[in-house]
């Protein structure tokens, strides 16, 4: 299964309806959000508040990071939110840096999950872990096709450059 999802032509097709699907969520949700304006304060304290309780949705030390660091940086994370699914999806959607935006969506659905919200986000991370594990075969069908190739030729040039001898 693993050498079928990283080497073979028809998992690229396979892929590319999967990257396809996730980035159109993605790119869509982050859409409404920048265009309707988002606030995250809301959301933040409804997670909150599901610490509590016999069976709390949401873990203690979630709840402590969200109250300690979210609430209290709120104007950043209603940057970041909007915008990163934003970047995610249009990253699935052409291709482009394909297991980046994979992971970094992944971040996001662990994120909402860890803050008592399930919606479409087991379901997204089941798909994003094809895509993680099929890497670069993921983005062949994609602009990653023309860019993977540029990128690892620029880092063999800055990583594996020939040690020169030293001077005495």
């Amino acid at each position: 299964m693993l050498r079928f999802l990283r080497e073979s032509a028809v998992a690229s097709f396979v892929l590319l309806v999967i990257r396809l699907y996730l980035g159109y969520a993605w790119l869509a949700a982050g859409w409404e959000k920048i265009v309707g304006g988002f606030d995250a304060t809301g959301f933040l304290h409804g997670a909150i508040e599901k610490a509590v309780g016999e069976h709390p949705a949401v873990q203690g030390w979630w709840a402590a990071f969200l109250e300690g660091f979210a609430i209290t940086n709120v104007e950043l994370f209603n940057f970041l939110v909007p915008w990163g699914e934003f970047l995610v999806g249009l990253g699935l959607i052409l291709g482009c840096l394909t297991t980046a935006a994979t992971f970094f969506g992944m971040v996001m659905n662990f994120a909402f999950l860890f803050s008592g919200t399930t919606s479409t986000n087991p379901q997204m991370l089941l798909l994003s872990i094809f895509i993680i594990v099929a890497g670069a075969n993921a983005g062949k069908i994609g602009l990653d096709y023309y860019l993977l190739p540029y990128i690892r030729k620029l880092t063999a040039q800055i990583f594996h450059t020939p040690k020169r001898p030293l001077r005495t």
